[in-house]
């Protein structure tokens, strides 16, 4: 089993990035945000996940420890694959973590492949998840503002955006922008 990977960094395509270790190049599926911060040609450490079914092997991607073990308690889930799992992966975790701890299904129901009956089983199979590893639940690099968020993204989805792409979209702006309006106008410049 691969623990971790550290080379040079080529994406390929979304989500799916090679990284060149003494030569040799590993295929990594990452989650959105991970590929979106990632630069060619640039030397990074990646915490891996493998996947190993009769049919396939795959490894996995993420930047930090605590997002692979999330990632890695996803998979063991009833009815959540290696594609499913990483979608939950490139939400915001604490729009995440908000949502398990408030059973919130909106934010689980935009996401391609979760409907509502779903979404209410896995906030009752993750709120467990978050009392067992609540720092896969904090983002690290930002604040976004929940609230914000939720009706930005509301905005957002009126206006015909997929999820993944808002969410993206919201990583990117600036977190002193506080009102509604701000955050939807700087998404969209971004868009």
């Amino acid at each position: 089993m691969i623990s971790h990977l550290h080379g040079t960094v080529k994406k390929l395509k979304p989500g799916v990035l090679s990284v060149d270790v003494s030569n040799v190049g590993y295929l990594l599926n990452v989650p959105l945000d991970v590929w979106d911060g990632s630069t060619d040609e640039i030397d990074a450490t990646f915490f891996v996940y493998t996947y190993v079914r009769e049919d396939r092997l795959e490894l996995f991607g993420f930047i930090d420890w605590s997002s692979r073990m999330l990632f890695a308690h996803l998979v063991k889930m009833s009815g959540i694959g290696p594609s499913l799992a990483l979608e939950l992966c490139s939400v915001p975790r604490n729009m995440l973590g908000k949502a398990i701890s408030e059973q919130d299904c909106e934010l689980l129901t935009s996401i391609k492949g979760i409907g509502k009956k779903r979404a209410e089983k896995l906030l009752l199979e993750l709120k467990s998840l978050l009392e067992l590893i609540p720092g896969a639940f904090t983002d690290s690099n930002k604040d976004l503002g929940a609230q914000y968020d939720k009706d930005a993204m509301d905005a957002l989805k009126v206006l015909g955006y997929d999820s993944p792409t808002i969410i993206s979209a919201l990583k990117e702006i600036s977190p002193d922008l506080k009102s509604t309006e701000e955050r939807v106008t700087a998404a969209l410049r971004s868009l």
